[in-house]
């Protein structure tokens, strides 16, 4: 249905595409995969018209194909559900999903019953509840993805990408968004699915395609690669233990919440880390947990309860207290909350500690490139130059970047939501030796995880919530898949 041949992409000196080919066929699933900065999303953008090739063809059922614009992908089938949900946070559900597209009546006036109506049947066949008159704003990370799931299903398209679509989704939504997928596939369409998750990749694509350092590598049946292969063309060498947790130290109590609650959010949490420990909160999406460690590093405000580190309370809803007091939040959206996306990747790494690398008031660049440089090597990010903006990087590189931003203040208790959301295999790994390290040097560490293979792999305790509350403290001698799924479901015991 769709070639790409010999296609090829630089930005500045960097080459981020370097003679690609991939052919996408009519009822298949086709796996894409590769580390971040692989080129998989920079393919991905020029499947969508965002940007034009320097070199290469495409051809759609044989017939060249030209995509100046994103309208010409849509014209041409070619629907796109991007690894960060891009929506109008002021206009309502079904206007983001048929933005431009508006349905019409007399005199031209947007129908918006029509509309809503659309937007309604998009839901239902997705299989899910979510109003189409409801604002954007202050959706989930999983609600924001499935209204571009819907808005990419109004397309009737023939060619559906999804980048990475199920990186904030739960189990249950992720089987939903699968169902949809088979059965735009049995029905004729070719889909290209990214994604980090291997058991998804098997579970859903009949052929995979492996990329690495901007080039092909390899496209095979996925019945005649196993895991460690795939990984091992991804990365061009070995892997070690996804889940490096090594024994540390468990000592005093270095953050202790008592009777957290806010009023149809979460109710009476309370919970304490160790220096030295490693603490999983699980729970299903909507479950609380994000809100819960908002309100725990002051972002957000609670009604009652309190927060205390080394002992000493932490004063409410002061995000600046919390730094002080050696709090560090890495949070789960990183380009709304976590990086100024028109900033350089110098200064969003050294953004937090800016008055400690200045000298009499005055900030120098070249301190700001020594502290990026140091924690950009560390973890691997792969970047042009340090002053490109961050939003030129790949989303696992910007996540990386997150992560150097707070590990620079040496944190007395570190708090990672989705720490590894949209990371490649191998950084995973990276990050979660780097945890451990940090364990082992007495940082209390909070970990929030849709993974399970994460949270049962890198944490000395497990804390479910289900529907705001903790329902579950389940220490790692005991934590396995059906325990913490019984809790987070509220079936199982405290």
């Amino acid at each position: 249905m769709l070639v790409l041949e010999g296609i090829s992409k630089s930005f500045g000196a960097v080459a981020a595409l370097r003679d690609v080919h991939l052919d996408l066929r009519a009822g298949e699933a086709h796996a894409l995969v590769g580390e971040n900065g692989a080129g998989k999303s920079t393919l991905v953008k020029i499947l969508a018209g965002a940007h034009a090739p320097d070199a290469g063809t495409l051809r759609m059922h044989g017939e060249p194909l030209v995509l100046g614009n994103p309208a010409d992908a849509r014209a041409a089938g070619i629907a796109v559900i991007y690894q960060e949900p891009t929506l109008f946070a002021d206009l309502s559900v079904a206007e983001n999903i048929f933005m431009g597209r508006q349905p019409r009546k007399g005199l031209r006036r947007i129908d918006t019953a029509e509309m809503r109506r659309r937007a309604a049947e998009l839901f239902a066949r997705l299989g899910v509840q979510l109003d189409p008159d409801r604002p954007a704003r202050g959706l989930s990370i999983a609600d924001q993805q499935l209204v571009e799931i819907a808005k990419a299903l109004s397309f009737d398209a023939r060619v559906l990408v999804m980048d990475e679509p199920t990186a904030a989704l739960s189990g249950v939504e992720v089987e939903r968004l699968f169902a949809v997928a088979r059965s735009l596939r049995d029905a004729g369409a070719a889909v290209l699915f990214i994604s980090h998750r291997f058991d998804e990749v098997f579970a859903l694509c009949q052929r995979i395609t492996v990329m690495r350092d901007g080039r092909w590598v390899s496209t095979d049946p996925a019945g005649d690669l196993t895991v460690e292969e795939v990984v091992r063309r991804m990365v061009g060498r070995e892997v070690g233990t996804l889940f490096p947790k090594e024994p540390a130290t468990i000592g005093e109590p270095r953050l202790q919440v008592r009777g957290l609650t806010r009023q149809g959010a979460f109710h009476d949490v309370g919970f304490t880390v160790h220096s030295g420990e490693i603490v999983a909160l699980a729970g299903l999406v909507g479950a609380g947990r994000s809100e819960v460690i908002r309100a725990v590093f002051g972002v957000d405000r609670y009604e009652s309860g309190e927060v205390l580190v080394d002992g000493k309370p932490l004063r409410r809803g002061s995000a600046g207290a919390a730094i002080a007091a050696g709090l560090a939040l890495v949070p789960e959206d990183r380009r709304q909350q976590g990086l100024v996306m028109e900033l350089s990747v110098e200064r969003n790494a050294t953004l937090p500690r800016r008055w400690s690398l200045a000298s009499l008031g005055l900030l120098f660049g070249a301190a700001e490139r020594r502290s990026a440089s140091e924690w950009s090597e560390r973890l691997q990010v792969k970047a042009g130059r340090l002053g490109d903006s961050v939003s030129t990087l790949s989303g696992g590189n910007q996540q990386k970047v997150v992560l150097a931003k707070w590990l620079a203040t040496r944190p007395r208790v570190l708090i990672v939501d989705e720490p590894t959301r949209g990371i490649d295999v191998g950084t995973k790994a990276e990050v979660h030796r780097l945890l451990s390290r940090l364990a082992q040097e007495g940082v209390a560490v909070l970990m929030v995880s849709s993974e399970l293979p994460e949270v049962l792999g890198m944490a000395d305790r497990v804390l479910v919530m289900h529907e705001g509350r903790l329902v579950a403290d389940i220490p790692r001698s005991r934590a396995d898949e059906e325990s913490v799924m019984l809790a987070a479901t509220g079936q199982g015991d405290r």
